[in-house]
């Protein structure tokens, strides 16, 4: 079960990291696709990154597997990379939709590759 959830997740992650930082690289260039909605899909994303790693520790625990190391280190490095890009938010804030468009097509190429590593 915890497996199944597990794959569920990180295509959650991918899609959802993917969707909204395309949405704000769009938002960069067209200023009419700038809304509080893509703000609500980018937290909801990047929050989920949290989600997948709880039930990653949960599952691997459980199982009493151990994942391949590269495959914890994308997953951290993408825990890592919601904590930079908040951090980076006030002080980056003129380039905020570039910042928040690269950072969540990052974080989906790094669910990508956790995802192979499975």
């Amino acid at each position: 079960m915890l497996s199944k959830f597990h794959l569920f997740a990180v295509w959650v992650l991918v899609i959802s990291n993917g969707a909204a930082g395309f949405w704000a690289l769009v938002a960069l260039r067209l200023p009419q696709f700038r809304s509080n909605l893509l703000w609500l899909l980018t937290g909801v994303a990047q929050s989920w990154v949290f989600v997948q790693l709880t039930a990653a520790t949960f599952h691997f625990n459980a199982s009493g597997s151990s994942p391949e190391s590269f495959h914890v280190f994308y997953g951290v490095l993408s825990a890592v990379t919601v904590a930079v890009l908040y951090s980076y938010n006030k002080q980056m804030s003129r380039y905020r939709y570039a910042l928040y468009g690269w950072g969540g097509l990052f974080i989906m190429g790094l669910g990508i590759r956790a995802l192979v590593l499975l």
